[in-house]
């Protein structure tokens, strides 16, 4: 919170650690302070965080990225780095972070960006001008559920609200009491998205186009079960750095 206060490096502060701070800077970290004491996440205290490379604008109506989630883009650029102009659907788009980093990183690539908070959309479209990536993402608010769409997509791609809600009871206080509920728990078993979604991508789907979620925890299993169902195969689950498999990956038949 100093660093960023005095716009400087971490290692900055040893190396002034002798010099004063002014009173407006003294004010400003004691509000810092006395905030992050009451658990308010570090992110939407300082307005911003990093993630694949890029810096993006959060507050409390979207959810703080991830660094998990950047394995999801990760995956998918390896997946579709030759593969020329690719359309792309980011369901839950939040702050943007997931379809910016992609527009940015995937050469001809087309990116649409959907979700249910009007406030959402709107810092996305804060982070998508602040990126320079306005001419490839186009941002709609709308709920996946009925929502209807001109086209179909190469690949669809989301990190949906996988939190079951007994689960959502024992998260700490960050995520419980500041980030958007709507973005972290269905309220039911933390499968309910996997099966809204994957229900539509018979019809959301080009032949042969693929899914990309990102899981919780234990879902590997059931997720897989459900993308079958729903005409979905060469399933791939892949693993975060902490060996949770927290990626799951199939194409259409």
């Amino acid at each position: 919170m100093l660093s960023e206060i005095l716009n400087c490096k971490r290692l900055d502060l040893y190396l002034k650690f002798d010099q004063p701070l002014k009173s407006n800077e003294v004010d400003k970290y004691r509000e810092w302070i006395f905030r992050r004491g009451k658990f308010e996440p570090l992110q939407y205290i300082t307005g911003k965080v990093e993630f694949y490379g890029i810096t993006f604008r959060v507050t409390p109506d979207v959810l703080i990225p991830r660094p998990e989630t950047e394995i999801l883009v990760e995956t998918i650029l390896n997946d579709y780095k030759n593969n020329g102009a690719v359309k792309v659907l980011d369901i839950g788009v939040g702050s943007g972070c997931i379809a910016i980093s992609l527009a940015k990183n995937l050469a001809g690539c087309e990116v649409l960006g959907i979700d249910i908070s009007e406030d959402a959309i709107r810092i996305a479209g804060e982070n998508s001008n602040a990126c320079e990536a306005v001419d490839k993402l186009k941002l709609i608010a709308g709920d996946i559920r009925h929502q209807s769409f001109q086209e179909q997509f190469d690949l669809i791609v989301s990190n949906p609200p996988y939190v079951s809600k007994n689960e959502f009871e024992t998260l700490q206080k960050e995520i419980k009491e500041y980030e958007p509920s709507i973005a972290v728990t269905d309220q039911n078993d933390g499968l309910d998205f996997y099966r809204i979604i994957s229900t539509r991508l018979d019809s959301l789907l080009k032949p042969a186009g693929k899914i990309y979620f990102e899981i919780g925890k234990d879902q590997a299993s059931e997720v897989a079960d459900i993308l079958r169902e729903n005409g979905i195969s060469k399933i791939i689950v892949i693993k975060d750095l902490q060996g949770i498999e927290r990626i799951i990956t199939g194409e259409k038949e």
